[in-house]
């Protein structure tokens, strides 16, 4: 009678199984959407952003990761074309520039708004000037605004805000005055340093120059881009959406996008295949050829105005010692780095500023020799490394990072008989080491903030904060403040050639290469286009399913 029972039991159990088995193959067998389809279907775009940023403040930060997200939110006096980059309307709708090009008058819209309801006005960006020009701030970017006119003096404590030339004539109408004429001034506007915050928000929050009040979290966050912050889970996703009350709203097609803070190039490969990302942030080198060759309507390999470089703490012994310091860039093989190692058509540099930056190719350079780099190391009493002190190379978290730094660690122990470590960082605390002159040798990047060369060689300043080498030259500062003072253009072409080869002789920086921006896209992304600063107005993109 049991045995009779368990086999009744067992068939009414077959029964269910098939049942369920039969709805499985109708409602389980189609394909799965994938995350992009997704948000190809609902207009979210999902990007790698590299790595987790610092913050969204536009005044404290210095980083890509950081601007990709910081433009999505927060809008200019000018914006961006979408091609080739050239400005165009943004909060202003119209701007006129006096005849002298020193005074350039901005008319704002009587619509725009912040997130929260109230007027974009002229005042906002008169009081975000003053919040990034005040020491207390410390924002290192704020040597960016110098060239207007009393900008350093009020910085520098010498002259009171009153006094600098950043007026509001009315509600809606900015006057910007600049020590002198600048070719770039329209583009230059087009960074975030001199982007509106809403200072009340930043005070409701805590102090206006505090680096750590929490005003850029969700739920506190005001801004006046194109999307608003929705959400922000650390080491995990920042997600934006759109802004119905920006005033361009109508022609916003994106309903949000998901930055992800991925640092592994293996791992953006992975979510790019697997259908979660549109994008990859960077590439596994090893990888180019073969995407080249079997999925080249995925692979872009576009020009990129940018250095990657290494840093020299020049506070730090032996790093003090300018021999010292030329042996190791003498000692590198870059076209090894190149063709081995990032293998992305990047061009080998023994020089710092892209060639063709605004018709300015430099005639200096570092040039390579072991032989000559064995010697100026004997010469600064190291002959064949002998007593040469421990030392290392700082990177922030990627593959790509640590590559290079291999292949550099070992070109210096064979050729010049010296070791050095290295150390992986995480990106915030790499760039507060960096900031702390806390380093021996540091990896580094610039991508041009706009198309000149002052983009490139003002960093390297006394006054300036992204210096962070310890070095200085008097003869230099000279150059370049004369450079931002000459209208002609090959006198003041000329002025960035002499500053950039005292630059390359006393070498507190090691250039490497000449970037490119390797990356993978997907195809349903539309109205992107490659730009020399790998800009992408996010209110021209739109998705096709």
């Amino acid at each position: 009678m049991k045995l009779q029972k368990l086999m009744h039991s067992l068939a009414r159990r077959g029964i269910l199984l098939a049942l369920l088995g039969t709805l499985l193959i109708f409602t389980g067998c189609g394909p799965v959407e994938t995350r992009v389809e997704q948000g190809n279907r609902e207009q979210v775009l999902h990007l790698a952003n590299g790595t987790e940023p610092e913050s969204i403040d536009p005044h404290i930060v210095t980083g890509v990761p950081e601007h990709n997200i910081i433009t999505a939110v927060t809008e200019g006096l000018v914006s961006e074309d979408p091609k080739d980059l050239h400005p165009v309307p943004g909060m202003a709708e119209r701007w006129d520039i006096s005849e002298d090009a020193s005074v350039y008058t901005f008319y704002l819209r009587q619509g725009a708004k912040w997130t929260n309801g109230d007027p974009v006005t002229a005042h906002d960006f008169i009081r975000s000037f003053k919040r990034i020009l005040t020491p207390e701030l410390a924002g290192e970017y704020a040597y960016m605004l110098f060239l207007m006119k009393g900008a350093e003096a009020f910085h520098n404590g010498k002259l009171d805000f009153s006094e600098v030339g950043a007026k509001a004539l009315d509600d809606h109408t900015l006057e910007i005055t600049l020590e002198n004429a600048v070719p770039y001034f329209l583009s230059l506007l087009n960074h975030y340093t001199w982007f509106p915050v809403h200072t009340a928000t930043i005070e409701q929050h805590g102090g206006l120059y505090d680096r750590s009040n929490p005003w850029t979290k969700p739920g506190k966050f005001v801004g006046n881009g194109p999307f608003k912050l929705k959400e922000w889970r650390l080491n995990d996703v920042l997600i934006v959406e759109k802004n119905a009350d920006y005033w361009d709203a109508d022609n916003v097609k994106l309903q949000g996008i998901h930055f992800y803070p991925m640092e592994s190039a293996e791992t953006q490969d992975r979510a790019f295949r697997a259908g979660r990302l549109h994008n990859t942030y960077e590439m596994i080198p090893a990888k180019i050829e073969q995407y080249q060759k079997e999925s080249p309507e995925l692979i872009h390999v576009d020009p990129y105005l940018g250095s990657y470089f290494y840093r020299i703490n020049t506070t730090k012994k032996p790093f003090d010692d300018v021999r010292v310091r030329r042996a190791l860039a003498m000692a590198i093989d870059r076209e090894s780095i190149v063709k081995n190692v990032t293998r992305g058509g990047q061009m080998a540099a023994n020089y710092f500023t892209p060639p063709q930056t605004a018709g300015y190719t430099t005639r200096a350079r570092i040039a390579p020799g072991i032989e000559a780099a064995k010697q100026l190391l004997a010469e600064a009493g190291y002959p064949d490394g002998e007593g040469f002190p421990k030392t290392s190379i700082i990177f922030n978290t990627s593959e790509n990072h640590r590559a290079i730094a291999s292949a550099i660690q070992e070109m210096w122990r064979k050729h010049l008989n010296i070791e050095v470590q290295l150390n992986n960082q995480e990106w915030k605390v790499y760039l507060d080491t960096q900031r702390g002159l806390d380093y021996f040798i540091s990896r580094a990047g610039w991508i041009g903030d706009y198309v000149d060369p002052n983009s490139f060689l003002d960093m390297w300043t006394s006054w300036s904060q992204q210096n962070q080498t310890g070095w200085s030259s008097k003869e230099y500062d000279q150059l370049i403040a004369r450079a931002g003072a000459t209208r002609e253009v090959e006198a003041r072409l000329e002025l960035f050639q002499q500053a950039e080869e005292i630059l390359m002789a006393e070498a507190p920086i090691i250039p490497i290469y000449i970037y490119t921006r390797v990356y993978l896209l997907d195809p349903g992304v539309k109205g992107w286009y490659p730009t020399i600063l790998d800009h992408h107005p996010y209110k021209h993109l739109y998705l096709e399913p």
